[in-house]
């Protein structure tokens, strides 16, 4: 029986999709020596990010900072959801020949090291999740995507400009400096993204996806940290991560909102190096 012209098209586009992340190899910077420990950044975020907590590691640790796909310098795919990324980290470990990992992960860095530690358990040593839970998110990053689009990249002289143009749509100073710590100037002078905005955006709902119901339980040790004044995790989803990590311990730093390695980078450090000793 001939096949349809459709079905040879969608047929043909799961070859391609199934190509793009087995092939994806993501770029990262490591820090220090010693027993690995990797680091997964949120949303619009970017190893970058981790620099101030991962120096502090790597005093003990080799810290492996990431750049999961479509951020920061690792390759850029139209598709963007949280099992070709845990695909992408287990083919990072298997280049560098690592057996197991500490794996920290901040907000949907968190729930790309959640489903790698049900899926993968035996090449996780320890799981830390910081500011995030194993629950749905709505999409919230409406005002951020409009922040993006308000910059006019070929107008902008320097990065300030970009600031300026962001300001109207973006009152708060910080959330508008991380979000530009997304622009490059290339060759040429002229700016430009480095993340996939279009992939990352088409892809709202899925960032916000909880872990299957499906998922196996990862029993190994595990950490959540959650900010004080941050809702992202509520005393009502401790049940919830308790059902999918029964040996979690749960953890709040006063004072630190939903970026708390950038708020409160000592205390961090402090709770996450006393959990795996």
């Amino acid at each position: 029986m001939e096949r349809s012209a459709d079905t040879f098209y969608r047929e043909f586009q799961v070859c391609i999709l199934e190509i793009d992340y087995i092939h994806m190899k993501l770029h990262f910077r490591t820090l220090g020596e010693g027993y690995p420990m990797i680091v997964l950044h949120g949303v619009f975020g970017s190893s970058d990010n981790w620099q101030t907590v991962g120096k502090d590691f790597a005093d003990t640790y080799k810290v492996y900072l990431i750049d999961l796909r479509n951020h920061g310098k690792s390759p850029h795919s139209d598709v963007f959801n949280y099992d070709v990324m845990a695909e992408d980290l287990r083919e990072l470990l298997h280049d560098e020949k690592l057996k197991e990992a500490y794996l920290i992960g901040h907000s949907m860095g968190g729930k790309v090291a959640m489903n790698f530690a049900t899926k993968y358990p035996e090449k996780v040593k320890k799981l830390i999740v910081v500011d995030i839970a194993p629950k749905h998110y709505p999409p919230h990053h409406q005002q951020i995507f409009k922040g993006f689009k308000s910059v006019e990249l070929n107008k902008l002289r320097n990065r300030k400009d970009a600031d300026d143009q962001m300001a109207s749509i973006i009152s708060n100073f910080g959330i508008r400096q991380f979000i530009l710590k997304n622009l490059e100037r290339e060759k040429d002078g002229n700016f430009k993204w480095k993340l996939n905005l279009k992939a990352i955006e088409k892809a709202a709902e899925e960032i916000g996806v909880g872990l299957e119901k499906k998922a196996a339980n990862f029993k190994g040790d595990t950490l959540f940290v959650a900010g004080s004044k941050s809702n992202y995790i509520l005393e009502k989803d401790h049940e919830l991560i308790r059902s999918f990590f029964p040996k979690a311990t749960i953890l709040t730093i006063e004072g630190a909102g939903h970026w708390v390695h950038a708020e409160k980078p000592k205390e961090l450090q402090t709770v996450v190096s006393n959990f795996i000793i």
